[in-house]
Parts: C-alpha cells; structure tokens; sequence
C-alpha cells in the first residue's frame, strides 16, 4: 500500500524571529554587583544602611521634640521587687535606682560591700531596716541566697524599643539588641543582661505576653548588670522587629537548625538584634519569618541544643570579637 506523500514545502522567504534569536546571542548583560542584588549579603547590608541613614535623619529633625514612649509594668507586676545579694544591692544603689528602703540582717557581718552600701543609702536617704536572718529569709524567699542583704524596688520601668534604638543612634553608636522571644525563665534574663554589658550591647527587648521581665530573680543573676543595661517591652515583638528593619537594623535569630553558622556570620559589624528563643520551642514562627537570617552555633552532637542566656552569651561574643576586628 503506497503512503500518501506530503506536500511539499514552498520555496521562498519564511517568517523571521523578531530579534529574539539576536537577543539570546548578546546575553544578559554584565554581572550586577553583589550589593545592587538585594538577596546577597552584601545588598541587604547596603539597604540596612540607607534604612538607618534614613533614620538618623528623621532622629535629627524629628527626634528631639518627641517625648519618651515608656512602657508601663502590667497590673501582675505592679508589687515592689526584692533585690538580694550583696553584688546586686551595691550595683542598683552605685547607679541610682529607685529604692524605698534598705533590709539588713540582724548581727551582719560588715566587710567592704556592706560598708559601701550603707554609705549609699545614706546619702540617698534610704530608709535602713535591721531584721532578724529568718525574717529576712521569709520576705526574699528560702530558696534566695541573699547575703543579708536586699534593697525595696519599686516595679521596673521599661523602655520603649524605638525610643531604645534613637538612643542609641544620637550617641552614633552601632547597634546591638538581644531580643528574647518565649524565654520565661527570670535567671536566663538575668544571665542574658550580664553578658550584653560585657560584651557591648546596648539593651535587651522582651515582649509584653509570654515572657519573663525584670524580677528579683534577674536582678540577682544579673549580678547588678539591669542597673547599666536597659530593658525595654514590645507590646508585640513580631511587628517590633519589623519596625526595627525599617529603621535599618538586622534581624537574626539563633535556632539549630540555622542555616547560617555563626563563624560565617557577615552580618555582626551591622545594626543588629539578636533573637533567642526558649529552650524548648526555639524561634516562633512568625519572628523566624521576621528574621534576616537564622543562625546556628556548632555544637558537639553529643548535646542537643544550648540554654537561651549560654546561646546569647557565645553569639554576643561572636559579634563583639568580629566588630573589634572591624574597628566598629
């Protein structure tokens, strides 16, 4: 059986291409700098700049006549505080917090600290009262080593995260904020604190719900840092954070599974929060999705993860050794 045979093609000129073909032959173009392409390190750290530029600018013609935003105690934290220990005690009256009154044991051993706090206190006029050990050891509770020692408090004022920030820049400083998202454990506070005044930070952030504050407890652990380091509440911290972006700082979170080590970190000469999240649930969703980038610190394989205060601790660390290096 014969195949039925095609039509043959007629001869002559065709359609052309447009100047597609022509297009595909000279490229794409040149290569655009690492900091013109904005998913590079290099161009988010350029957009951070021109965000924090922007907001020395609007700081400079707008800042000074805005007043303060402080951030009021919840009702749940209204009650007086407790500060305990000899270390704390002196820290809080050497920088002037606010205290209603003086605790002292019955039958105190006097060395330096507790000659220098009563020196203190007097030139405050702080009220000074003498109990007996148990009663001192009933009002701080048992479970507080307090040396003999505690100073009346009243509730912790807090600032205000922008305010905190405008601070900051006005002192032309860079930068450096510890965020804590879930941390409810007051030592973790407390040991956080301490090391952002060893190691340059400028302030701490919490949140207003499902978080610790400034207790008693972390007055203690922070061996009388939360007397030199600000604490300042967000009333949300997901849109506090986004908030802080716009202004030019970056966001990164530390979890395990971080897809950027912490030795490889570029980011730590920039403006920069540093978000630790709880022991167990790590990071929330939506301040991960906040974040610029989510950071791991190698550890053994041996240990599952790291407390919050030790993960900040090593990350502060981190960062200031690479800024020292910088010149920043």
């Amino acid at each position: 059986m014969n195949k039925p045979s095609r039509p043959a093609r007629k001869k002559g000129p065709s359609k052309g291409t447009g100047g597609n073909g022509r297009r595909a032959l000279e490229g794409k173009g040149p290569t655009p700098k690492a900091e013109d392409r904005s998913w590079h390190v290099a161009g988010k750290r350029k957009a951070a700049k021109e965000r924090l530029d922007a907001a020395k600018a609007r700081t400079g013609k707008a800042g000074a006549s805005q007043p303060p935003r402080h951030r009021k105690p919840s009702s749940a934290k209204d009650e007086s505080e407790l500060v305990t220990g000899r270390n704390a005690v002196l820290e809080a009256l050497r920088t002037r917090i606010p205290a209603t009154s003086l605790i002292l044991a019955a039958r105190l051993e006097m060395d330096d600290r507790v000659k220098e706090i009563l020196s203190l206190a007097n030139k405050r006029g702080v009220p000074v009262l003498e109990v007996m050990r148990p009663e001192l050891d009933r009002i701080s509770g048992h479970d507080t080593v307090h040396q003999g020692v505690a100073l009346k408090v009243p509730p912790y004022q807090y600032a205000h995260p922008i305010d905190l920030l405008e601070q900051i820049v006005d002192r032309d400083q860079t930068p450096l904020l510890i965020a804590l998202d879930g941390v409810t454990d007051p030592r973790n506070l407390g040991a956080i604190i301490r090391s952002a005044a060893a190691f340059g930070s400028q302030g701490v952030i919490v949140p207003q719900r499902r978080s610790v504050g400034v207790t008693a407890s972390a007055w203690k652990t922070s061996a009388g840092a939360a007397a030199r380091v600000p604490v300042a509440m967000a009333s949300n911290l997901t849109a506090t954070l986004k908030e802080l972006k716009k202004q030019g700082v970056f966001i990164i979170g530390l979890d395990g599974d971080g897809d950027v080590p912490l030795h490889e970190l570029d980011l730590a000469a920039g403006p920069l929060v540093i978000v630790v999240g709880s022991e167990g649930k790590g990071l929330s969703r939506l301040v991960a999705e906040t974040c610029d980038a989510i950071v791991s610190i190698p550890i053994s394989g041996a240990t599952e993860s790291l407390n919050a205060g030790i993960a900040a601790s090593v990350t502060l660390y981190e960062v200031a050794k690479r800024r020292a290096a910088s010149g920043r």
